[in-house]
């Protein structure tokens, strides 16, 4: 017989929920919120839907045992697009793993959560509180995050995003910049007149380079490592025979501890300052279009000690760590509840061959399912 949740993993890998601010027209999380909704009612849960965009809404399950500690499980239910892809919907069990999109990135971990809900619940705990909540739209904005703290708290809270079973305490941040350099149309035959903006933008990359090798050259933070930016999208141009007026580059900038979205464009605006000191010509301008910050878990806070317990007698070795990635950990700790990081491994985030451990799912349910048990019956 199939483990309950490795069965519940494949129903949601077998479920399409591309993220449509990603891939517009995709199918959203509409029908994967659905299912995890009639799942967790089925369990006995209480179930609440946040509708957070127009047939996209957060999946919030809720065991109200009474008075007591709470305790929130986290998860997003988007995923990235599948292009390139053979049956990215089709969940495959081969050698020990589940393969297709978001059997790591997250559905492994949400199956995890779920699963370790239904433990709990049938374990008859008679205090406490625990909240499992699927939020959508992490793969862009998350908005979803961003609403669920609007409406419900917790004392901690566990993210299960893929971390190799491993508790992760901290991750960077990001921002996103766009940067625009301004030339003068005209025929290409006629270089007195024109002003090519893409050749601007090649002495804007050339320092975007070096301050890129300053961040890494810098010493790195004990868990987020190092600094970092590059180039992500760049366009412009019209035509073969013509001078560009106009081109743009997109560009990401990931920080670390002690950074902030408001310090990277600082460094960006000085970079220009300096480009047009050294050509009064040059055009060009900065703008900061999206940004989140670096997180940590409070040095010390309790549900470290409590996680790496309950791996423990588990017998999983979970030590804590950083994570290059960001995570919605960082929007729970903002709203005040305490955040670490713990879920399945596997390999192929965003790629076109991805899969999670069986064993690892199974391990985070079980680990998951203890810690909340102890959490929720620790002395007041």
């Amino acid at each position: 017989m199939t483990d309950p949740c490795i069965e519940l993993l494949q129903q949601l890998v077998a479920i399409d929920s591309v993220n449509p601010s990603l891939v517009p027209g995709a199918a959203g999380e509409g029908e994967i919120g659905a299912a995890i909704a009639a799942h967790l009612r089925s369990m006995g849960l209480a179930v609440h839907l946040q509708e957070v965009a127009p047939g996209r809404s957060n999946v919030v399950g809720v065991l109200d045992a009474g008075p007591g500690p709470s305790m929130m499980f986290c998860g997003h239910t988007d995923t990235v697009g599948v292009e390139g892809m053979a049956a990215p919907f089709s969940p495959l069990i081969r050698d020990g793993r589940v393969y297709g999109r978001g059997s790591q990135d997250m559905k492994g971990g949400v199956a995890a959560m779920i699963d370790a809900a239904r433990v709990v619940a049938a374990s008859g705990v008679r205090r406490g509180r625990l909240i499992v909540a699927s939020v959508i739209d992490e793969e862009f904005a998350s908005i979803g995050a961003d609403a669920l703290v609007t409406e419900w708290k917790a004392d901690a809270a566990v993210v299960t995003e893929p971390t190799d079973l491993q508790i992760g305490v901290a991750h960077k941040g990001f921002a996103w910049f766009e940067i625009e350099t301004i030339g003068r149309a005209a025929h290409g035959s006629r270089p007195q007149e024109g002003r090519d903006a893409i050749l601007r933008m090649g002495r804007v990359l050339t320092r975007l380079d070096a301050l890129d090798r300053t961040l890494r050259s810098r010493p790195p933070d004990p868990l987020m490592g190092t600094a970092s930016l590059h180039a992500s999208i760049i366009e412009g141009g019209r035509e073969w025979s013509s001078y560009p007026d106009r081109c743009r580059l997109q560009m990401e900038r990931r920080t670390i501890a002690g950074e902030s979205a408001a310090q990277a464009r600082e460094e960006i605006e000085a970079l220009l300052a300096v480009l047009r000191q050294e050509d009064p010509e040059f055009e060009g301008t900065a703008r900061l279009v999206f940004a989140r910050p670096p997180y940590e878990t409070p040095r010390g806070h309790d549900l470290v000690r409590w996680l790496q317990q309950a791996a423990s007698n588990r017998e999983v070795r979970a030590e804590c760590t950083g994570m290059s990635f960001w995570t919605d950990a960082a929007v729970l700790g903002e709203a005040g509840i305490p955040a670490v990081l713990f879920g399945p491994g596997g390999a192929g985030l965003h790629s076109t061959e991805e899969y999670v451990h069986l064993s690892d799912v199974i391990a985070c349910r079980d680990v998951l399912g203890d810690l909340a048990l102890a959490w929720m019956n620790r002395p007041a």
